[in-house]
């Protein structure tokens, strides 16, 4: 462990969560782009490609309960890097699938979207985790948009390579890039993320800095034998569901994620098919939206963190009163 000089190992990890957030989305953005080359390769009507979309979302929401249950219990390294391998797999899987008759290609492709949407569950709750673990309370608008963001720079970075990769190749070897990528990425999560105070290049100032900051530095040491006696129940999820500012950022979630879902998924094969765009000109237009989405969030965490080191209040009403203050300096 460094002791001399003051380390920045934080900005390393939510670099590292940004990329493996646009990989998982990325992950999203390949079946958009290559589902009209599919469609027609395997003979599916728009109502298979629409189970195929939604599928991941079904398998996804179910997930979402489980995955954060399994991150207390054994840690965000550990269940985050697994799930990264196994959707690593899905994606390099369904290119193979399209070799199968059409019915068994469609079975095949359907069952790996249901594994890979259950295999991302874990992503944005353990962003979540890690962050809180990672970032003092006055940095952590900022990390959080930086993650968050990711969801619309998919779009950004992956629309266009995969618009020229189904063009110069076809839409199977968008799979494997994903699949190879998702290889590598592993490697990389797990030769990168640790808990605060096992990380081996990080130095006593740093972790000092977070845990002053109010950052959970604790949060992975221990985990199973923090959480067996106190699982979750029936009765927390209530309280969950039940208090008003949470109950607020699920609804503004929901919202936006509705949005970006349409973006994410059906907006290419609109351009595609009703458009009548080529599948360079998809990629590349089916970019824009990711352009603004992402340095947008990327803003607002800027602002949001800027409020809070103003003095401002972390509840949703001080919010309000305190944007208004602010846009009128």
């Amino acid at each position: 462990m460094p002791e001399d000089k003051q380390t920045r190992i934080r900005y390393l990890i939510v670099a590292i969560l940004f990329a493996v957030s646009c990989f998982s989305y990325g992950d999203r953005v390949a079946l958009s782009i290559a589902g009209t080359a599919m469609a027609k390769d395997i003979s599916m009507n728009p109502l298979k490609l629409g189970l195929l979309l939604s599928g991941f979302s079904w398998a996804y929401v179910v997930g979402q309960l489980p995955s954060g249950g399994l991150l207390d219990r054994y840690g965000s390294k550990r269940i985050y890097g697994f799930s990264i391998l196994l959707w690593s797999i899905c994606a390099f899987l369904t290119g193979f699938a399209g070799y199968l008759a059409a019915s068994a290609a469609f079975t095949a492709i359907f069952a790996l979207r249901l594994v890979s949407g259950l295999a991302q569950a874990p992503v944005f709750p353990g962003n979540g985790r890690i962050v809180a673990s990672w970032f003092p309370t006055r940095e952590r608008g900022l990390a959080s948009a930086i993650f968050n963001s990711s969801q619309y720079f998919a779009l950004l970075i992956f629309a266009p390579i995969f618009g020229w990769i189904v063009h110069a190749y076809g839409w199977r070897s968008c799979f494997w890039f994903m699949g190879v990528l998702g290889c590598v990425l592993t490697w990389v999560w797990f030769k990168n993320i640790y808990g605060v105070r096992e990380h081996p290049r990080i130095s006593k100032s740093e972790i000092e800095a977070i845990e002053s900051g109010g950052g959970l530095v604790n949060t992975d040491q221990g985990t199973s034998a923090r959480i067996k006696g106190s699982p979750l129940t029936w009765s927390a999820i209530r309280m969950l569901l039940s208090h008003r500012m949470l109950v607020g950022v699920y609804f503004g979630q929901y919202c936006i994620v509705t949005l970006t879902w349409f973006f994410l998924t059906w907006f290419p094969i609109y351009l595609a098919q009703a458009r009548h765009m080529s599948i360079l000109s998809v990629g590349f237009a089916a970019a824009v939206p990711g352009l603004c989405g992402g340095f947008g969030g990327i803003l607002g965490g800027a602002i949001s963190d800027r409020l809070l080191k103003n003095g401002h209040s972390l509840s949703s009403r001080a919010r309000r009163r305190s944007w208004r203050g602010w846009r009128s300096r």
